[in-house]
């Protein structure tokens, strides 16, 4: 049973200095010291080693056939967005990640599909290039869980989903700009335990600040299965019920309402979170989601899924079918 991988990254292999081209900013570039593999540097600071595979469109295929995957939905690497740079600087660096992302998908049509950046700090730019990746032909976008640390729900976020669900353009949420990383650096902790939290925030910021209710078409996937979002529902869905004056400020709606109104990728690294997950949302809600090439994702793209006796059905759809409903509709 063939897999699309909805839950990838990939960078061009050449970064432009953006530091030197704006005069300013940690953005990230790239140090090729050694053969197959490159230093990602942030300002002058290290931020993570990478290899070949991550910018290497040809390198990946192979690498990924090999756990029977088909096709990579591929998307920038968080540390890109940018969000913090001038709206402008934020654009410019989008058209060339995106212009990068056309040309992978133009080179490698059968292989890969691409969800484009927009400088989201500034509304009008975002369209801009919102409406500029959907005429290459892009079925959507990804996203961070908060823009310098303004919720997703706040209005002036909202004409971009409200554009999304008209260009019929999907949404792809991943955590980033952590909450509280500066005080839990140790122990990779940001990404550990701060990920999880993020996700969980957006999905409540889309739920309480009344986006879903406003546009019941968007399609919305939030990465690593929601995070801490569906293992805290009980919490979530209690703080709704006793404390509606505080919660139920903008929407009215109950949050477990929502169950199997987004989707999720199935990155949960356990099966019996998965099991829990399938039961939240439903099997037609449960994207296959890597976060490949780096280590924290399911390198072996599912295959603790393929071993869980989940049925044919359910699996045809968590594997390919799901996906092509999330990222094009019915």
């Amino acid at each position: 049973m063939h897999k699309i991988d909805m839950h990838t990254h990939i960078l061009p292999e050449k970064l432009p200095n953006f530091a030197d081209k704006f005069g300013y900013g940690d953005f990230i570039h790239l140090e090729h010291h050694r053969k197959g593999f490159a230093r990602m540097m942030k300002g002058d600071t290290f931020f993570r080693e990478i290899a070949e595979n991550c910018w290497d469109p040809q390198v990946r295929i192979p690498e990924y056939a090999q756990h029977k995957t088909a096709v990579q939905v591929v998307c920038t690497i968080p540390v890109m967005f940018s969000y913090w740079a001038k709206p402008a600087d934020t654009l410019d660096l989008s058209m060339f990640l995106n212009d990068h992302l056309a040309g992978v998908v133009d080179d490698y049509a059968e292989h890969y599909i691409a969800l484009g950046t927009l400088p989201m700090q500034d509304t009008e730019l975002a369209l801009k290039e919102l409406h500029r990746i959907h005429a290459l032909g892009f079925p959507g976008i990804q996203i961070g869980s908060n823009v310098n640390q303004l919720n997703l729900n706040e209005k002036q976020f909202f004409p971009i989903f409200e554009a999304c669900q008209e260009l019929n353009m999907a949404v792809f949420v991943h955590p980033w700009g952590m909450m509280g990383e500066e005080h839990m650096r140790r122990y990779w902790l940001p990404w550990l335990v701060g990920m999880p939290a993020e996700t969980a925030r957006s999905v409540c910021s889309f739920i309480f600040g009344g986006i879903f209710e406003k546009l019941p078409s968007l399609r919305v996937c939030f990465a690593h299965a929601g995070g801490s979002f569906l293992p805290t529902l009980g919490r979530i869905q209690h703080g709704y019920n006793c404390r509606p004056d505080l919660v139920a400020i903008d929407n009215p709606v109950s949050p477990d309402a929502y169950l199997g109104k987004f989707w999720v990728d199935s990155a949960t690294h356990d099966p019996r979170l998965f099991k829990y997950i399938l039961e939240m949302v439903g099997d037609e809600k449960i994207c296959l989601g890597s976060d490949y090439p780096f280590p924290l994702g399911d390198l072996e793209i599912g295959a603790f899924l393929e071993k869980m006796d989940l049925g044919a059905d359910v699996l045809e759809k968590v594997f390919y079918k799901n996906t092509l409903k999330w990222l094009y509709g019915e």
